[in-house]
C-alpha cells in the first residue's frame, strides 16, 4: 500500500516565520530551515529573538490567522487524498498548525509542541522525537507501506532519501545544487504527475 508524506510550510502553506517577519518588520525572522539545517539551533535562536522584541505566542497566532494555503495547494491535496493516504510531516507546532489544517480539510499531521510561560512568552520547543520525519518514514516501512516523500528544506532531506520515492518541491537553488540526485518540481501539476507515476510503478 502506498502512502505520501509531505512537508507543510513551503509545500502547502507559506512559511510561517517569513510571514511573521513581514508582519513585524523584523527581517531576522525570515531565517528558516532553508537556511539553517540545525532545527534545534534555529528554534532556540527564534525564541531568544521573540523575547528580545517582546513578542508572545499570541502575536504569532495573530499572524497565522491571516495566512491562507498556497494557491492550488488545497485542490492538489484534495485530489491526492482521493487517491491515497497522506500524512503531513512537519517540524512546526500544534499551536501554529491548527487553523492551517482547518483550511486544508484537516489532513493528518505529525508535528511538535511549544512550552508557553504564564506570561505568554514561548519558553521552549518540544520535539516529539529527534529527526521525526525520518523516523516516521522508517515506521511506515515497518508497517509495510511504500512511501513517497516530498519537501523543500534541509530538514526534509532525510525522509526523502529514506522513502521509496520522492522529490523536492519549490526548493531553493542551494538545496537543489547540494542534492543533485533528487528530482525537483515547481508546480502542483508536475507534483501530482510525479506521485501518480510512483503509485503506478508499484
Amino acid at each position: 500500500m502506498n502512502i505520501v508524506c509531505l512537508d507543510l510550510e513551503g509545500v502547502l502553506v507559506p512559511e510561517i516565520w517569513i510571514a511573521f517577519a513581514e508582519a513585524t518588520g523584523i527581517p531576522e525572522f525570515r531565517r528558516t530551515t532553508r537556511d539553517e539545517p540545525d532545527y534545534d539551533k534555529l528554534m532556540r535562536w527564534r525564541i531568544d529573538l521573540l523575547r528580545q522584541h517582546g513578542l508572545k505566542l499570541a502575536d504569532i497566532q495573530r499572524v497565522i490567522s491571516g495566512i491562507s494555503p498556497l494557491e492550488g495547494a488545497k485542490e492538489f491535496l484534495d485530489a491526492l487524498r482521493a487517491k491515497t493516504q497522506v500524512i503531513i510531516l512537519s517540524d512546526t507546532f500544534e499551536e501554529f498548525a491548527s487553523p492551517l489544517m482547518e483550511q486544508l480539510g484537516r489532513p493528518t499531521i505529525f508535528c511538535n509542541s511549544l512550552e508557553i510561560g504564564a506570561d505568554g512568552y514561548v519558553v521552549s520547543h518540544k520535539m516529539r522525537i529527534n529527526n521525526g520525519k525520518k523516523h516516521a518514514v522508517e515506521a511506515l516501512h515497518a508497517l509495510n507501506f511504500r512511501v513517497f516523500a516530498a519537501g523543500d528544506s534541509y530538514n526534509d532531506l532525510a525522509m526523502i532519501h529514506d522513502a521509496d520515492g520522492g522529490c523536492l518541491f519549490r526548493a531553493p537553488e542551494k538545496i537543489i545544487n547540494d542534492e543533485p540526485t533528487l528530482s525537483h518540481v515547481d508546480t502542483y501539476e508536475d507534483f501530482a504527475e510525479k506521485i501518480e507515476r510512483f503509485m503506478l510503478d508499484e
